[in-house]
């Protein structure tokens, strides 16, 4: 059975890979993810999937490098899309706090980029991204305040996560793949690789 190399360090795609039975290591590699997302923002006919894709891929191919492993490396890349804007990580409470007041009452998009890279032949074998649409019920300033006090989702894209209280609260519905919104469509991945023969 292969071994895979994870190059993330977020606990939610690491918790996933093992639920599915994934043999893997995790190698983190650092990559400017903001200035890559700046310079990809500048191309006005780009689609905006192609900036989590582009991530996961540059994410794949700087820990396969650090690494010096020849196996299979799994780069992932989440992004929030509301009315077209990228919602990012928050910088600080306060910017969290501004980040759930916009999605509050709305509908927006998550988008995770997925690229499975061979280090061997240093080619990528597959790069796609999954969608989910989340709509948020509104929310009062008192819960956001809790909800950043209390779990500090300081490193989440739109600053929150689906699986943690502000989900049970605030989610009103999804339309798309419930995992994707924690950060991996492992149903995807799992259908790509067994595509690729590697499980």
């Amino acid at each position: 059975m292969i071994d895979f190399i994870l190059a993330s360090g977020s606990p939610r795609r690491q918790q996933l890979l093992k639920e599915v039975g994934l043999n893997f290591k995790i190698q983190v590699a650092n990559v400017d993810e903001d200035g890559i997302t700046q310079q990809l923002l500048q191309r006005h006919e780009m689609e905006k999937s192609w900036i989590p894709e582009t991530l996961a891929k540059e994410k794949a191919i700087a820990s396969a490098d650090l690494n010096q492993a020849e196996t299979i490396v799994i780069g992932a890349d989440t992004i929030v899309l509301l009315n077209g804007e990228i919602i990012g990580k928050p910088t600080d409470a306060q910017h969290a706090f501004e980040m759930l007041r916009k999605l509050s009452g709305n509908k927006h998009n998550v988008i995770t980029g997925v690229c499975i890279y061979d280090a061997k032949s240093k080619k990528p074998l597959s790069i796609f991204n999954e969608q989910t649409e989340v709509f948020f019920k509104r929310l009062t300033p008192e819960q956001i305040q809790f909800y950043i006090t209390q779990f500090k989702p300081f490193d989440k894209a739109g600053s929150y996560a689906i699986q943690e209280w502000i989900g049970l609260i605030g989610i009103e519905k999804i339309n798309g793949c419930f995992y994707n919104v924690m950060g991996l469509p492992v149903s995807k991945l799992m259908s790509e690789l067994g595509r690729l023969n590697l499980i």
